[in-house]
């Protein structure tokens, strides 16, 4: 054997194993190493759990003697982690956030339940976001459905007053709030305009749209790039008469014959049912997600498993 030791272990349903058999872990002991190593100090450690530092170095010595080998080496006066403490240190990490989104959960339990309280973004088109909550008034809740900008609505789900945030952008990596993105569906773009404009450009689309009104996204839309990015591949020059963060009010000028805009395909039905918003033609290299965004990397609560689901459903 090569190296400065051998190790094999499996983190599997929360056992660690040794060279020799399969040897449950003890958890007290797993979670004064995982504090040990968040803090860098025994000292630390103990002041926080009040407990005297020789109780959890004795724990810890504990732990390694199961393993097999060292999870620490000092430097000095310093404790730093083993390549192999690296390595469990990780593990520990995923199995104590694990328990700590099982004990949100369960403080909330089924009597909280009883409401539904969904935060949206404010450029989310508002047609599809009736036709993405409609499967949880199935459901015997009261919904609860809050508006506004994606980071205010993400710091109401950090303090637990939104169960939910729908979204067409995954939180960003590195934000200040614990939370998790799930992909729950998407769909191509078309470009809508009223009866009286739709037949024009419906000719030669999308060489058509050139120099003729058009109304975009506003700036916090991430669609709005994509649409800028296809009109620069195409050299097409729209004349954008008007920008919208409100998709409703966006859809309302359309209406009016001010200019086309572009919206989920799957929203020709109510486009054309409620505003006699026609298709002029679709847009496939431009796609719009919508992403469910919780405080749980497992998704629990019963409203949100049904939209999920009813959303994820092949359509026909």
């Amino acid at each position: 054997m090569s190296g400065k030791f051998e190790y094999n272990f499996i983190i599997n349903r929360y056992y660690l194993m040794n060279q020799s058999a399969m040897t449950p872990v003890n958890y007290n002991q797993l979670y004064y190493f995982y504090l040990v190593a968040e803090h860098g100090s025994i000292a630390r450690t103990s002041e926080l759990l009040h407990i005297t530092p020789q109780t959890i170095s004795g724990q810890i010595s504990q732990l390694e003697h199961t393993i097999g080998t060292a999870l620490f080496q000092r430097q000095g006066k310093r404790l730093v982690l083993t390549e192999l403490g690296t390595v469990v240190q990780g593990y520990a990490a995923d199995i104590f956030q694990l328990g700590d989104e099982l004990k949100a959960v369960l403080t909330r339990q089924h009597s909280s339940w009883q409401s539904f309280s969904v935060g949206i973004t404010d450029v989310l088109p508002k047609a599809f976001v009736y036709e993405m909550l409609k499967p949880v008034l199935q459901l015997p809740v009261k919904l609860v459905c809050r508006e506004g900008e994606l980071d205010a609505l993400l710091s109401e789900l950090a303090i637990n007053k939104l169960d939910m945030v729908l979204s067409d952008q995954p939180i960003q990596t590195g934000s200040h709030v614990k939370a998790y993105s799930h992909l729950v569906t998407e769909s191509v773009m078309a470009v809508y305009a009223a009866e009286n404009l739709a037949p024009q450009l419906a000719t030669g689309f999308p060489n058509s749209l050139h120099n003729r009104p058009f109304l975009l996204q506003g700036k916090k839309s991430i669609i709005r790039q994509q649409l800028i990015g296809w009109f620069n591949q195409l050299d097409i020059q729209p004349e954008v008469v008007a920008e919208f963060d409100d998709s409703a009010l966006m859809q309302a000028f359309a209406q009016q014959g001010l200019g086309a805009f572009a919206a989920p395909v799957l929203l020709e039905t109510q486009l054309k049912a409620n505003y006699g918003l026609i298709k002029v033609g679709e847009i496939e290299r431009v796609t719009e997600r919508f992403y469910a965004i919780s405080p749980e990397r497992k998704l629990s609560h019963p409203a949100v498993l049904q939209l999920v689901k009813a959303l994820q459903q092949p359509k026909n």
